[in-house]
C-alpha cells in the first residue's frame, strides 16, 4: 500500500511536472522580450531576419557573398556567423531546432577604427527549457575552451578557441541568446535590459511599423553614430556623411536578393535638426529627372534634388530659416551684401528661372587634372531668360570686381567667369560650399557651374559625342528600378569612382586600391532614391552586382600601370631620332585657371613638364616645354590660341636640331 502511494506520488509529480512544462512551453508568453530591446544603443545599422538558417543558406550561395567572402574587409560578418554555425551544428538537432528564429545581427564602433557585430537571436519557448544554456558545453568540442562569469547579475559564458585564439561571448536573457566576439558589446547589451533605447525610440517604431517582415531581411541605419562608422574607413567625413548625421534620424528597408540585383524599399524619418534644405525639400513635391540629357557618361556621382518648382522649394527653404533667428539672419546679411554691391535682385535675376530640378556631378574627367572634380547643373525654365539674366549679372560684376575676363568660345559653348565668392553657399547652404567662385557654360535647357574650366569642357565634350547618362544603356536600365520623378536621387557609378580616386593617390594607395579593385567595382551601379510622404521620406536602394571579369570589359579603367616617382631615362635625342611631321603637334592643353597669367605642368618627378602664357583663357604667348632632367626641349609662341613665328626643338645639351615656320 504504502508503495503504491509513493509510486502514485511519484507519477502526480511527473503528470504535474510535465503539464507545467508543457504549459511553460506552448501557453506561457509573458516572460518574453523583444530582440530588439538587447541592442545596444550605439548601433550604426541592424540587420533582420526571421528565417535566419534558410535565408543565410540562400545568400551563402549567391554569386554576390561568394565574391566578398574571399575578401577581408568583407568575410568579417560571415567568419562570426560561420564560427557560431560551427559550434551549434555539432549537435544538429538542437540547432535545427533553434536555428529558424529571429536573429538580429547590430553593428558597433566598440574602439577607434575598429567595428564589431553582436548577435541576438529568439530562442523563443526552446528557452524556457534551457535547452541551449544548459547542455552549452556539450556543444562544443576539445577545439574550445568554456568558462563562466558574472556581469550585473546575469551569468556570461565565454568559449575561447584553442586555434584562432578567438573568444566567443554568450549570455541568455530571458528567451533571447545574446553572442559577440566582443565582450563589452555583450555587456552593453545585458546593459539595455534594464533601460532599452532604441526599441523604445519613436523614430525607430515609426520606421519598424512601416518596414514590416514580408521580405528576407530588414535592414535599420542609425545616423547618430554615422561619423564614427565612417571614421573607420576614412579619416575624415564629407560634408554630406555630417549632414546626414545631424538632419536624419533613422532608416528602414526590407529586401530580397534577387538574380544579383538588391532592391530595398523602405522609409527615412528626420529630426528636428535637420537642415533647412532636407525640410523644405520634403515640403516642395517632387520633379523629374532630366539633367541627364548633359551629364557624362564617365559620371561617378549624381545627385539630384526635384521639386514641384524652385519657387516654391525657396519659399519653403526661407521660411524654414525663419524659425532659427541666427540663422536667418546669417543668410540675409549674405544675400543682401550680394544685392547691394552688384545691385541686383536675386529673385529676379536668378532664382526666377530656375525650374524643377538642380544636380551636383561628379565626374571621372579625361580632361581635368582636379580632385574634385565637381559640377552643379540648374535646369531652366525658360533658357533665353536665364542667359539674359546671367548676362546681366556678369555685366554687373565686370563693372564691381577687379578680376577682367574675357568670354572663352570652346566648340561652340561659351564659358564666363563667375566671380562672386561663396555665391551658391549663401543661396543653397553648405551642401554647395565648394562651388566657389565658378565658371559657367548653357548647354540645351541647362547651365551648368563649376570650379574647374575644365570640367565643363569635359561636360561639352561628353554632350557633343553624345557620351551622357541620357544615352548610356546601363543607366537607362537601372534607372527603370525608380519613379522618374522624386525629391532627391542619387546615382553612383562605382568604375567612375575607382578611377577618379585612383589618379589622385599616393603610390601606397594606389597599390591597396588596386589589390581591393574587384571588391569595389563589383557594384557598378548604386542608386537611392528619397520622395516625399507624410512627416518621412519614402526610400529606395537599388544595388547591381556583376563579375568583377564582366565589369572590367565594359569599362576603361586607369590603373594598368603603377609608376612611381622616380625620375625618367632620357634616349638620346637628336635630328634621327625626331619625327619631323609630329614633334610640333602639341596636345591640348588644358589650363586650370582661364584668369592666370601662364599655366604650368609638372614632370613626375616634379621638374617643369612645360610652361605657356596665357591671355583670356586661351594660350597667347611664350610657350616652353622641357625634357624630365630640365632640359629645353621645345620652344615657340601661340597667338590667340594658335601656334605662330619659329618653333625649335632641341636635344638633351639644347642645341637645336630642327625648327618650323608656322
Amino acid at each position: 500500500m504504502k508503495k503504491r502511494t509513493i509510486i502514485s506520488i511519484l507519477l502526480t509529480l511527473i503528470v504535474g511536472y510535465g503539464l507545467y512544462q508543457l504549459y511553460v512551453f506552448y501557453f506561457d508568453n509573458n516572460d518574453n522580450i523583444q530582440s530588439i530591446y538587447l541592442v545596444p544603443k550605439d548601433a550604426v545599422y541592424i540587420i533582420e531576419s526571421q528565417e535566419p538558417v534558410d535565408n543565410w543558406d540562400a545568400v551563402s550561395k549567391s554569386d554576390i557573398w561568394k565574391h566578398l567572402n574571399t575578401n577581408s574587409y568583407f568575410n568579417t560578418l560571415a567568419k562570426n556567423l560561420n564560427k557560431l554555425d560551427t559550434i551549434f551544428k555539432q549537435k544538429q538537432g538542437i540547432f535545427n531546432r533553434i536555428g529558424n528564429r529571429e536573429v538580429l545581427i547590430s553593428a558597433h564602433v566598440y574602439a577607434p577604427k575598429k567595428y564589431s557585430f553582436l548577435y541576438v537571436v529568439d530562442l523563443q519557448k526552446i528557452a524556457k527549457l534551457n535547452l541551449v544554456k544548459n547542455n552549452l558545453n556539450s556543444l562544443i568540442n576539445s577545439s574550445y575552451k568554456v568558462s563562466k562569469r558574472k556581469y550585473h547579475e546575469h551569468e556570461i559564458t565565454e568559449v575561447y578557441d584553442t586555434k584562432s585564439r578567438e573568444t566567443l561571448y554568450i549570455s541568455f536573457i530571458k528567451n533571447q541568446m545574446i553572442v559577440s566576439y566582443v565582450h563589452t558589446l555583450v555587456e552593453a547589451s545585458i546593459d539595455q535590459y534594464a533601460e532599452p533605447e532604441i526599441g523604445r525610440n519613436l523614430n525607430f517604431i515609426e520606421v519598424k511599423k512601416q518596414v514590416g517582415h514580408d521580405d528576407m531581411f530588414r535592414l535599420y541605419f542609425q545616423y547618430d553614430y554615422l561619423d564614427e562608422y565612417i571614421k573607420v574607413f576614412s579619416n575624415k567625413p564629407g560634408y554630406t556623411t555630417e549632414t546626414l548625421s545631424k538632419s536624419l534620424e533613422f532608416s528602414g528597408f526590407s529586401f530580397d536578393l534577387d538574380d544579383n540585383t538588391i532592391i530595398a524599399n523602405g522609409i527615412t524619418n528626420t529630426n528636428d535638426q535637420a537642415s533647412s534644405y532636407l525640410k523644405a525639400l520634403q515640403k516642395s513635391g517632387k520633379g523629374k529627372r532630366t539633367i541627364v540629357k548633359v551629364a557624362p557618361k564617365e559620371t561617378a556621382l549624381y545627385l539630384s534634388f526635384g521639386f514641384s518648382s524652385f519657387e516654391e522649394f525657396y519659399e519653403n527653404f526661407e521660411s524654414i530659416q525663419k524659425q532659427s533667428p541666427e540663422q536667418f539672419k546669417r543668410y540675409l546679411d549674405g544675400t543682401e551684401q550680394i544685392e547691394n554691391f552688384l545691385k541686383i535682385n536675386l529673385k529676379e535675376h536668378f532664382m526666377s528661372w530656375i525650374d524643377d530640378e538642380i544636380a551636383l556631378l561628379q565626374l571621372h574627367s579625361n580632361v581635368s587634372e582636379s580632385s574634385k572634380d565637381v559640377a552643379l547643373v540648374l535646369k531652366t525654365n525658360d533658357v533665353d531668360d536665364a542667359k539674359e539674366n546671367l548676362d546681366f549679372i556678369l555685366e554687373q560684376i565686370r563693372k564691381r570686381s577687379p578680376v577682367k575676363f574675357k568670354t572663352i568660345n570652346y566648340k561652340g559653348y561659351d564659358i564666363n567667369f563667375l566671380s562672386i565668392k561663396g555665391f551658391f553657399k549663401i543661396l543653397l547652404g553648405n551642401l554647395f560650399s565648394e562651388i566657389e567662385k565658378p565658371y559657367f557654360t548653357i548647354i540645351e535647357d541647362y547651365v551648368v557651374f563649376s570650379n574647374e574650366p575644365n570640367t565643363l569642357k569635359s561636360i561639352i565634350n561628353s554632350y557633343s559625342n553624345k557620351q551622357t547618362l541620357d544615352t548610356f544603356d546601363a543607366f537607362d536600365d537601372f534607372s527603370d528600378n525608380f519613379d522618374r520623378r522624386s525629391s532627391i536621387f542619387a546615382y553612383i557609378n562605382t568604375p567612375s569612382v575607382y578611377n577618379n580616386a585612383y589618379n589622385f593617390v599616393d603610390y601606397a594607395t594606389k597599390k591597396q586600391l588596386k589589390s581591393n579593385k574587384d571588391y569595389f567595382i563589383c557594384f557598378p551601379l548604386i542608386g537611392v532614391q528619397l520622395t516625399p510622404e507624410k512627416n518621412f521620406f519614402e526610400s529606395k536602394i537599388v544595388i547591381d552586382y556583376e563579375a568583377p571579369e564582366d565589369v572590367k570589359a565594359k569599362y576603361i579603367f586607369n590603373d594598368s600601370v603603377i609608376t612611381t616617382a622616380k625620375n625618367n631615362t632620357n634616349p638620346e635625342v637628336n635630328s634621327d631620332t625626331i619625327d619631323k611631321n609630329t614633334v610640333f603637334n602639341i596636345n591640348e592643353i588644358y589650363p586650370t585657371d582661364l584668369t592666370a597669367n601662364q599655366f604650368v605642368k609638372k614632370h613626375n618627378n616634379g621638374k617643369t613638364k612645360f610652361i605657356v602664357e596665357l591671355k583670356d583663357g586661351l594660350k597667347h604667348g611664350k610657350y616652353q616645354e622641357f625634357y624630365p632632367n630640365g632640359a629645353l626641349k621645345i620652344s615657340g609662341k601661340y597667338k590667340k590660341d594658335k601656334q605662330s613665328g619659329t618653333w625649335r626643338v632641341y636635344d638633351l645639351k639644347e642645341n637645336i636640331v630642327f625648327k618650323k615656320r608656322f
